[in-house]
């Protein structure tokens, strides 16, 4: 769709934004409004108890899922595949198993799989249309290892969610699928690079939803969206199988409506794998599963946060330098500020303590931290990655460009987006640089975060999810407001890190509380993410407007 066009329309479903997002079978009383009740914000303990009380077969509970994204994907445009196909074979196979056999932990559970993930026998575009081309297309060769950690556990994949280019963009426009709104005003960025699953969990489209994050790409959409978004210490999960964006800062986790779910999902997406070697021994160091059993109502009592200095007041020193650089050097607009200090009260009444002290992260720690050079690996991991899960005519960046007689964009493999400032490629471990560049700058700003943590007497730090509001992409240049989030900083030093729902903005789109918490405990992160959620209840549905897919 042409922008011109794309404007008119959201403009035209502004103007409908009171609709409901029950459905109109519901309205009219038929026997589909007993499942909508049912099924709208369902959380996963739930699920599995109407389909052990045997309420719902899995096959009615994935066409409830694929009804809703037939009639309201063709407005938000979430989704850029629906396997429908595919989900209901696998509903059929799930209900066709004999009674008293042994489920999984998400056995029966509609789940959505961001488009850089891959699934065996579609299209793994990354949101590309490089990987779309006719006759070169990358069909995935089998799973990724956290869609294979799914599916044992008995997930249903309803399809691939939309997503920017690679993962390189915080919005959700791209080249394969166009652009992503807003479940709660299309006409708004659902934030990237994860805002077809958010888009898509916050309008209901399915249970769970895998994202990946590089610098903010799950905690960002969650937080436009009203949702909870985890990002797991890095090498808790794998990301073997996904396409990277920046493979020593990438990783990958749950977005959920619920803390619980995120908690069920981080659970089963946990795992080894050879193909990874930042997962290796990752079990030994993790907290004790099941990570349900860190969930109390009352985890936030006695517990110590600290505000990072510098994402409240911005950084001179990184901003200043840029020609096009935001208002106030990055730090939180008035409205971002308000929304937080309030969720701060609400910490407080839970029973935590928030210290706000300009010596805690203060903007030293954020030039560290962005010291930590990882551009000259980039390709390393985009040929790993094909060299893996890539297609029988390409298995490296040089062969798909041999394949396809297209160029590999600069900006994967060393370059920018503007084309300039290449930066020589190498191979990591090999590279008689790569302790100056990686090893070393990672750890004296992981260093820099304990002993401000320890100093402090911090169980971790509480922060806005993003800087600014979410803005109206119809606007022109509204995008420039501000750095939108500045939370890559965790990626750097590989710590956990989660959104919540924090309430809302005046114009009624979502405020998200970021929590980031210590290495390999992130059974403790996701249970003052509970105490919080349970506190404060904050989320609320977004009333959606129809439209049906193409």
């Amino acid at each position: 769709m042409r922008r011109g066009n794309w404007i008119r329309v959201v403009c035209a479903i502004a103007v409908l934004a009171g609709s409901t997002t029950l459905t109109a079978r519901a309205a009219a009383g038929t026997p589909g409004a007993t499942m909508d009740r049912d099924l709208m914000e369902i959380e996963v303990p739930k699920l599995e108890a109407f389909y052990a009380a045997r309420k719902y077969t899995v096959t009615q509970v994935t066409e409830w899922y694929l009804d809703r994204i037939g009639r309201y994907d063709g407005t938000y445009r979430a989704m850029l595949h629906v396997d429908r196909e595919g989900a209901l074979r696998r509903a059929a196979e799930e209900d066709a198993e004999p009674r008293g056999t042994k489920h999984g932990r998400l056995w029966g559970v509609p789940v959505l799989i961001k488009a850089n993930t891959s699934v065996k026998g579609l299209v793994t575009s990354a949101g590309w249309e490089g990987y779309l081309k006719s006759g070169e297309e990358l069909v995935a060769p089998r799973d990724a290892a956290v869609v294979t950690q799914l599916r044992q556990a008995g997930a249903v994949i309803l399809g691939q969610t939309n997503m920017p280019d690679f993962a390189a963009s915080d919005t959700n426009l791209s080249t394969a699928g166009g652009r992503t709104g807003d479940a709660y005003d299309v006409r708004y960025s659902p934030g990237g690079s994860s805002g077809g699953t958010a888009t898509g969990l916050a309008a209901n489209f399915a249970v769970l939803g895998t994202g990946t994050d590089t610098a903010n790409s799950i905690r960002q959409p969650a937080a436009n969206n009203s949702l909870v978004g985890f990002l797991p210490t890095r090498g808790l999960t794998s990301i073997a199988g996904i396409q990277p964006l920046d493979w020593l800062r990438d990783n990958t986790g749950p977005l959920a409506r619920d803390v619980t779910s995120a908690a069920i999902a981080l659970e089963v997406m946990q795992a080894e794998d050879p193909l990874d070697k930042w997962t290796e021994g990752a079990t030994k160091k993790a907290e004790a599963r099941p990570y349900t059993g860190y969930l109390k109502k009352n985890a936030l009592k006695g517990k110590r946060f600290g505000v990072p200095w510098f994402v409240l007041e911005g950084s001179p020193s990184v901003y200043g330098k840029e020609p096009d650089a935001p208002a106030n050097h990055g730090a939180v607009s008035p409205e971002t500020r308000a929304a937080f200090m309030k969720a701060v009260e609400q910490l407080k009444a839970a029973g935590a303590t928030v210290v706000i002290d300009k010596e805690i992260l203060p903007e030293s720690f954020f030039v560290a931290v962005r010291s930590v050079n990882t551009r000259p690996y980039r390709r390393e991991g985009v040929d790993n990655f094909l060299r893996d899960f890539g297609p029988p005519q390409y298995h490296s960046v040089a062969e798909y460009e041999k394949a396809t007689g297209d160029k590999f964009p600069a900006y994967m493999i060393g370059g920018t987006k503007t084309g300039k400032d290449v930066m020589p490629q190498r191979l990591l471990e090999s590279d008689p640089e790569a302790e100056a560049n990686y090893y070393g700058p990672q750890r004296k700003a992981l260093d820099q975060y304990e002993e401000a943590r320890k100093r402090w007497k911090l169980d971790g730090f509480v922060y806005p999810a993003l800087q600014i509001p979410t803005y109206d992409e119809t606007v022109p240049g509204a995008s420039k407001a501000g750095p939108y989030s500045e939370t890559g900083w965790v990626n750097r030093i590989g710590v956990p890190a989660v959104s919540v729902p924090g309430g809302f903005y005046a114009n009624g789109l979502p405020f998200g509380l970021e929590i980031s918490g210590v290495r390999w405990r992130d059974g403790d992160l996701l249970g003052y993410a509970y105490a919080y959620e349970q506190a404060t209840h904050n989320r609320r549905l977004p009333k959606l407007v129809e439209g049906a897919r193409n």
